[in-house]
């Protein structure tokens, strides 16, 4: 069985986010650029499988320029087979990606898809739902643990009155959590290696998809800065100064 896993490259979870002065995005020059946190999860249960017997095969996938290479080089160091990037024309959003990973799953006919839940950057929890109704295949999102059984996967969920556990028939589209597991180090010999790996390149218009009209962001902006609070003296200055506030 194949295992197809979509990663994202974003900023480093560990940076600290600026917004360039003329408010057209998120400065990136000379910042750390990594793996999406979510997506490497999926991609390390992914391995996990392969290793465990009940996958052949794992292959990552990533939408975007050439700079993204770097991380799909380090799925590669991580253990994956061989990765393939897609080259978009211009600016994507969740629908075209979701639309871009159904003509890779049509063409490599995996048993199990996995992404992370969403990605740090936007945000959107989409695109692995939309895959999944793309793709008319039964989904599992927000999943804590994973476990294949034959022709089926039984997932654990995160959702907001605690745990629930499901059973998907595959080939389905799965959606990871951070508590399914904890990624592995990437040794320096498994980079060396991962030079040799095959990296296949794919051009947009190859793959015969009608771009879907994007939503344009006009302009970024940092938060305002929170307001320095008061210390009180005692309970009846705290309770006059939320009156004053109008929380009272």
């Amino acid at each position: 069985m194949k295992v197809l896993v979509g990663i994202k490259r974003v900023v480093d979870y560990n940076v600290r986010i600026k917004v360039r002065s003329d408010g057209s995005g998120v400065e990136t020059d000379g910042v750390k650029m990594s793996v999406n946190p979510f997506d490497e999860i999926a991609l390390e249960e992914a391995l996990r499988m392969r290793e465990a017997g009940h996958a052949s095969e794992v292959i990552v996938v990533s939408v975007g320029g050439d700079e993204c290479q770097q991380q799909l080089r380090t799925g590669l160091a991580m253990g994956a087979d061989r990765a393939i990037q897609v080259r978009p024309e211009g600016e994507v959003q969740p629908l075209t990606v979701a639309r871009i990973l159904l003509a890779i799953a049509q063409r490599e006919q995996p048993g199990l898809v996995l992404l992370g839940k969403q990605a740090i950057d936007d945000d959107c929890n989409q695109t692995g739902q939309m895959l999944a109704a793309l793709w008319d295949r039964p989904q599992a999102t927000f999943a804590s643990r994973l476990e294949l059984a034959g022709e089926a996967a039984r997932v654990t969920r995160e959702v907001d009155a605690g745990l629930e556990t499901i059973e998907v028939d595959l080939p389905a589209v799965v959606t990871v959590d951070l508590r399914l597991n904890e990624p592995r180090f990437v040794k320096l010999p498994d980079i060396m290696k991962a030079k040799r790996k095959p990296l296949e390149v794919i051009e947009f218009g190859d793959l015969e998809i009608a771009p879907d009209p994007s939503m344009a962001v006009s302009h970024h902006a940092p938060p305002p800065p929170r307001a320095r609070g008061i210390m009180v003296e005692d309970t009846a200055q705290l309770v006059a100064e939320l009156k004053n506030r109008g929380l009272l």
